[in-house]
């Protein structure tokens, strides 16, 4: 380190297909950190920044909103169940979700929440698969299934169309029960599905959303955005469970203005449907090799496909992904707004190099 100056220790070239978190940040929203900076600004969310940015949520998601920035995905997943969950209540999700694979025992040490999970084939829930769980009401025995959590694009790289959501929410809440999004992808799901955040969200009746934006190009940084506050208490409880959850940002304007450097203009739609665009490249080049099976409709930015193991292993060592079904060969690549057709081209022209050798 010189001067303040950081010594380059990675090969600013060098990209994989393991996961759209391995991209470094937007030079937009690097940008937009750097016009925030300077001068002092009120901590703890009374910035002009983050309030900026309840007018720019406002005006993709519908008047009224409240978007409260925290740090990670996994923490904006916790703190919204958290807020329309009492102690008792539980969630249905599929069993793929992210809140039930992939952030450890979170929901239920830190959010105290109780899973109920549903497997699926898309990684998609119906009202029917719901109603598996969706049962016991007023059952002392019973943790109480309260709210439905589904994730937009879902783990398996499928996107509910805004019908599909349309239903969920119509069937969960004439049951009582609150609807969840885990939108850590939703950008990726708008430009797949090619509508507006507001169609598949508040227009909806969805409650409460998890806006992602890390995997779109921002250094850190969610949101939980409550799009239904006349219905349910989240808005009030938030601030409290933001803090008790450590979650509170004291420098919050750094994480506003990356939000705002997304969503003010169409960054957030330009990054999205890069990404797209280079998993469609992907999965129709590598799906035309012999010895690759693509194995789930490829609608965002990830391609699931069967391969060899020990061909997967060789390919690794140049380019980084991860298995996602390691009994039976299926692997997952992620696409990200800086992946470039030249990044796909080499990745499936050294994947048949290897097949051809391993033949």
């Amino acid at each position: 380190m010189d001067n303040g100056r950081v010594t380059l220790l990675h090969d600013i070239n060098q990209r994989g297909f393991a996961s759209d978190n391995y991209a470094g940040v937007h030079p937009e929203v690097l940008t937009a950190i750097a016009e925030a900076n300077g001068g002092h600004q009120i901590a703890y969310g009374e910035d002009v920044y983050t309030a900026h940015l309840q007018t720019v949520m406002a005006r993709h998601f519908g008047a009224g909103v409240q978007a409260f920035p925290v740090f990670n995905g996994t923490g904006a997943n916790v703190l919204s169940l958290q807020a329309i969950l009492p102690r008792w209540g539980a969630v249905v999700c599929a069993e793929t979700a992210h809140i039930n694979t992939d952030e450890n025992a979170a929901p239920e040490r830190v959010g105290g929440l109780k899973l109920l999970t549903v497997p699926t084939t898309d990684g998609k829930l119906t009202p029917e698969l719901i109603d598996r769980q969706a049962w016991g009401w007023g059952d002392e025995h019973r943790a109480q299934p309260l709210a439905v959590s589904i994730t937009q694009t879902t783990e398996l790289g499928t996107a509910y169309t805004a019908a599909e959501i349309t239903a969920i929410a119509e069937h969960v809440h004439a049951k009582g029960m609150l609807l969840h999004v885990d939108g850590s992808r939703i950008a990726n799901a708008a430009a797949s599905l090619g509508t507006d955040l507001s169609t598949f969200t508040t227009d909806a009746g969805v409650d409460l959303l998890s806006f992602g934006g890390t995997k779109n190009g921002l250094l850190y940084g969610e949101a939980v955005v409550v799009l239904r506050p006349e219905e349910n208490g989240a808005a009030a409880a938030l601030p409290f469970l933001r803090k008790l959850n450590m979650q509170l940002a004291s420098k919050m304007r750094f994480v506003s203005a990356q939000l705002i450097a997304l969503l003010e203009g169409d960054l957030w739609l330009r990054s999205a449907q890069h990404a797209n665009a280079m998993a469609a490249r992907l999965a129709e080049a590598a799906g035309s090799l012999d010895g690759v099976r693509i194995t789930q409709p490829v609608q965002a930015n990830a391609v699931f496909a069967i391969l060899d193991p020990v061909v997967a292993d060789r390919l690794r060592e140049t380019f980084r992904f991860y298995d996602w079904n390691p009994h039976t060969g299926e692997v997952r690549w992620m696409c990200s707004f800086d992946t470039t057709e030249a990044d796909v081209d080499a990745f499936v022209a050294e994947m048949k190099r290897l097949l051809a050798e391993q033949a």
